[in-house]
């Protein structure tokens, strides 16, 4: 068979020397050596099988090993409790809803966790056979009741196109010697019926981007392996690329000019943003999958005649630069870009991030070379950074391996990130120093506000109205239950009118503001953000920015007007280690009793143990309140909360800008993880001075060497520097040189012309597109900011 040109039923795959040839896998990853005489159909099942169950050469003497069989025994204990196949309402006892289909997935998910149990030596159910008849009678149980042609689909799309055909499909690979063929055909068809190809129309008409496209080529691909079907696999091959003109994007290009071109907008940017949904930020949810799918299917394909040899895989190395590294902190990933996932009780606990791991474990032996070690010391950085899950301990059997194998490279660990991160095309930030990590969320015309589906994530309203999280030390603050528990009206650095809106009121919003993002400054820790807020569904309207300057974050906000209700920006709003953390106010200890609450006037700086420090370099009154706050996950997800009730403490702090207020501010200077002698210090001499905070512009200097930091609503000036319009600007003195970044976050000027007022100044350097003349005495900065979508501009300068 030529490959792509199709094949029968029981043609034997081609390519099975390029298979061994073409790739070098770890043990755990590599084809089971015992199944090559089967063709290359039964190397690729034994494969997918070694991707399930590690391997057939486990060794049961290592302790890890040893340990992760017994969670995989474990696992399977719990899953086959209730399995009753004579049943008549469902195959489990809390699984028959006939308008839910998460219960037919989950179904199938349980199935496929026992039959793993079943396939891996040294746990107690390996090879049992009444276990295994079992089994058997459960897929029947499914095909007969719930899954196949005969069967009429109802909920949620995915469930029957993606959830459940992967589950469905890994238990067949399994149990693949003892399900016979009638049963084997059965299984295949009744996966081909809903999930026919992997340029799938969903039912609403839409095919199947972003991380969708990827699933849906994994189930296509395994059912193809399962059915001995080489033109599947090409049809995977090709669909990855779109090089059959389905009209979807490319799952391996860039989304930047397609998504124009085509209004769809999901996939991964240039920039490291992804979106799905169209227009929901979603690196930490459908983007951590789609690489986590990816892996597995690359891996699935190496080495045969269906591998992908798309020059756009190169893409790959920087979804996991610029589109995972900046976006973890120490094993958690931001919560703002992991969409309706946050209000899930499984993805707490730093879940997502090992997923990311293990996607790049994965990804390591087809990216040779520099990439591979730098993949390497990512992977070793991430796994001994998070002290709070050992990736070791919790991860699958064939990540186990391999990642032990990783760990005992000559590579070393690649180190604390220090960056200043912007993803312009879905309106976050992220900023990483030694100590800290902190992550902020804006939207704008261009991105949605947040997302709430199915039930979830129900009480998400403020989650970029400039929400700011902080990561310290504190490694479990956003898991232990953190979104259900949380006062979703104060989230830490938002600006909101109180009160409490309607579940999943507003979500999926744009902003009627263009202004959001910000200016970066290449290989510094150095960034200037900011976001016009247009609340939904109030009047309430203002302009806020960051000016994050290494270890400070200097906190500007005006222009902040509302028609009627009371306005607050939020301080802090901290779940609390120690729920009698101190709290110093001006140095003198505020009461940590629970349920204290008080006016705090004339707040020069404040301190919470733990977290860091606050200066307000002009005196400002606070209000501050300690709560124990209960709650359940079903109050913030009806599809998969619970009812027990949890309980955790919390310190609030906000500004109260009164009732109705019109052209209200606030400026305060942020020193995450700082002492209280080092904040108390900076009190009394403020590293960062305010220089503007009107509705045209604010800008901060930075003291020690005269950084100057500025966001332009509109045209305006800053000490020396001027702007003819909307633009985010950093100008950076160091000896002679000077250094400019610059952007137009509003995503739609044709130019940018800035004004910089300081004489004897000649290029050095400059990014395509910009240019400097003198003018007036100083220089005049000219940046063709057409098409550039917010991404920074740079020019040096030096002094004569």
């Amino acid at each position: 068979m030529t490959p792509g040109t199709g094949t029968t039923r029981r043609t034997v795959l081609a390519g099975a020397a390029a298979l061994g040839a073409a790739v070098a896998l770890p043990p755990a990853l590599a084809p089971r050596a015992a199944h090559a005489a089967a063709g290359e159909a039964g190397a690729l099942r034994a494969r997918w099988h070694t991707l399930l169950t590690g391997g057939p050469g486990l060794d049961l003497t290592d302790e890890r090993i040893a340990a992760a069989v017994a969670r995989t025994g474990r696992a399977a204990t719990t899953a086959v409790k209730g399995l009753d196949p004579s049943r008549a309402d469902g195959l489990f006892p809390d699984l028959t809803s006939t308008t839910l289909s998460n219960h037919v997935t989950t179904s199938f998910k349980r199935l496929a966790t026992i039959a793993t149990a079943w396939a891996v030596p040294g746990t107690p159910q390996h090879g049992d056979a009444a276990l295994r008849d079992l089994l058997l009678a459960g897929l029947d149980w499914m095909l007969t009741h719930r899954y196949g042609p005969g069967h009429t689909r109802f909920d949620n799309d995915w469930d029957w196109e993606i959830g459940s055909a992967l589950a469905l499909n890994d238990a067949s690979v399994l149990l693949y010697d003892v399900l016979g063929t009638d049963r084997l055909e059965r299984i295949t068809s009744a996966v081909r019926h809903y999930t026919p190809d992997p340029n799938l129309w969903r039912a609403d008409r839409q095919i199947a981007t972003g991380a969708n496209r990827v699933w849906v080529s994994t189930v296509v691909a395994v059912n193809a392996v399962l059915r001995d079907d080489g033109a599947g696999l090409a049809r995977v091959r090709d669909a990855l690329s779109d090089v059959e003109g389905s009209g979807a994007n490319s799952v391996l290009a860039f989304n930047d000019a397609s998504a124009a071109a085509e209004g769809t907008g999901e996939g991964f940017y240039s920039d490291g943003s992804f979106l799905q949904h169209y227009k929901h930020p979603y690196n930490g949810g459908y983007g951590k999958e789609l690489l986590n799918s990816l892996s597995r299917l690359l891996n699935l394909l190496a080495g045969t005649a269906w591998r992908v040899t798309d020059p756009d895989l190169d893409n790959v190395r920087l979804w996991v630069d610029e589109g995972f590294d900046p976006l973890l902190a120490r094993g958690d990933v931001m919560a703002s870009v992991c969409g309706r996932e946050i209000a899930r009780p499984s993805k707490q606990g730093h879940v997502s991030a090992q997923t990311v791991i293990e996607a790049v474990v994965r990804l390591i032996p087809g990216f040779p070379g520099e990439t591979a070690d730098r993949f390497t010391a990512l992977v070793k950085q991430w796994i001994a950074e998070d002290t709070y899950r050992d990736f070791l301990a919790v991860t699958d059997l064939a990540s186990l391996v391999a990642a032990q194998q990783v760990i005992a490279s000559p590579v070393g660990a690649r180190g604390p990130l220090t960056v200043h991160k912007q993803h312009p095309r879905m309106d976050k930030a992220a900023h990483h120093r030694p100590s800290f990590a902190l992550g902020i969320s804006a939207y704008s015309s261009r991105i949605y506000n947040y997302e709430s589906i199915q039930n979830e994530n129900l009480r998400a309203w403020h989650l970029s109205d400039g929400m700011v999280l902080l990561y310290t030390d504190d490694l479990g603050h956003y898991s232990e239950d953190y979104w259900p528990t949380v006062d979703p009206t104060r989230l830490p650095g938002t600006t909101v009118l109180a009160g409490r809106p309607a579940d999943a009121a507003g979500q999926r919003t744009t902003s009627t503001a263009d202004w959001a993002g910000g200016t970066a400054l290449p290989g510094t820790t150095l960034g200037a953000y900011g976001m016009e807020l247009r609340a939904y569904g109030s009047s309430l309207h203002g302009l806020k920015s960051w000016f994050c300057l290494d270890d400070v974050i200097a906190c500007v906000g005006s222009g902040i007007t509302a028609d009627a209700g009371e306005a607050e920006t939020v301080v802090e709003n901290r779940k609390l280690r120690d729920p009698g953390a101190a709290l110093l106010v001006n140095g003198t200890a505020a009461p940590a009793d629970a349920g204290w609450s008080a006016r705090l006037d004339d707040v020069r700086w404040l301190h919470v143990a733990g977290t860091g420090g606050y200066v307000f370099p002009d005196p400002v009154t606070l209000r501050g309140l300690r709560e124990d706050r209960t709650a359940t996950w079903r109050d913030i997800n009806l599809k998969y909360g619970t009812d027990t009730p949890v309980t955790r403490p919390y310190l609030t702090l906000w500004q109260d800008h009164g009732t109705a207020p019109r052209d209200a501010d606030y400026f305060w200077l942020q020193a995450p993880a700082a002492s209280a002698e080092r904040t108390r210090q900076w009190s009394a001499a403020p590293p960062v001075e305010r220089v503007a905070g009107s509705t045209a512009v604010h800008a901060v200097r930075r003291r020690a060497d005269g950084l100057l930091a500025a966001n332009f609503w509109s045209a305006g000036t800053a000490r020396e520097l001027t702007a003819d319009g909307p633009a985010s600007v950093l100008v950076r003195p160091e000896g002679r040189t000077v250094t400019v970044a610059l952007s137009d976050p509003t995503q739609l000027r044709s130019s940018v012309v800035l004004d910089l007022a300081l004489r004897g100044l000649s290029v050095v350097s400059a990014d395509p597109g910009v240019t400097a003349v003198p003018a007036g005495g100083g220089i005049r900065v000219t940046a063709d900011t057409t098409g550039r979508h917010g991404a920074t501009l740079n020019l040096t300068l030096k002094r004569s």
